[in-house]
């Protein structure tokens, strides 16, 4: 019985300790001193996993990383990462899923645009185990995809790529249809630049060249010198 008394006591112990430890990060938010804040609350979310409570140390995380995103990206990536870990290995797949979603966003912004493939990846990969399937198939094939909105936009993306036509890549990237997905998404489309720098234009412009004075073929490459993307 005493044991049992001990052991109890050692846990409301720590369960304090972890949240003032959680509390004094908050308090250090208040003071605008955020990396030091981050550092505690995540240390308090290690104390939570350890004690067996792993849905409140992803919270934590995800807390901590909303704290620092405005000042440093790295650190939020990270720690939204982290918080998708704790809830993943609780199988806790949606929440995990869309933190996952969040470090992807921040990681496009990062133009780290591998990492984020890799993400987004592993976050579709969620919404397919936990059956989410709108979610899951924005982007994948599905039964009546083909000749869609969404793919007639994609395909002329993508024609306009391999045929080197700015003009054309410049009117998907800045339809509707991309310029209000998310933020970092659409700001990633409307930067796009076509390799090689705009053949059609440059062809059309070339053209017309017996016969013509030269004055209105300068004026046609003044039109769209330095590309529309």
């Amino acid at each position: 019985m005493a044991a049992q008394k001990i052991n109890e006591a050692h846990e409301h112990i720590a369960k304090a300790e972890k949240w003032a430890i959680e509390q004094a990060g908050m308090m250090l938010k208040d003071m605008k001193r955020l990396p030091e804040a981050v550092e505690l609350i995540e240390k308090a979310s290690v104390m939570y996993v350890e004690n067996g409570t792993s849905g409140t140390a992803g919270i934590a995380l995800d807390r901590a990383g909303k704290l620092i995103e405005p000042v440093d990206l790295e650190k939020a990536v990270d720690l939204y990462q982290k918080a998708a870990s704790v809830f993943e290995n609780e199988d806790r797949l949606r929440q995990a899923a869309e933190l996952l979603g969040k470090a992807s966003r921040l990681l496009v912004r990062l133009r780290r645009l591998d990492e984020a493939a890799v993400s987004l990846q592993k976050e579709k990969n969620m919404y397919k185990e936990i059956e989410n399937y709108p979610t899951c198939f924005k982007v994948d094939s599905l039964p009546g995809f083909s000749g869609s909105e969404d793919c007639v936009m994609m395909e002329t993306l993508l024609a306009g790529y391999d045929e080197q036509d700015e003009d054309q890549v410049f009117r998907v990237c800045n339809s509707p249809l991309l310029k209000y997905m998310d933020n970092d998404y659409a700001k990633l489309a409307i930067s796009l630049k076509v390799p090689g720098g705009g053949g059609i234009k440059k062809k059309s412009s070339s053209a017309p060249q017996e016969g013509a004075s030269g004055a209105p073929a300068a004026e046609e490459e003044d039109e769209y010198e330095g590309g529309l993307c």
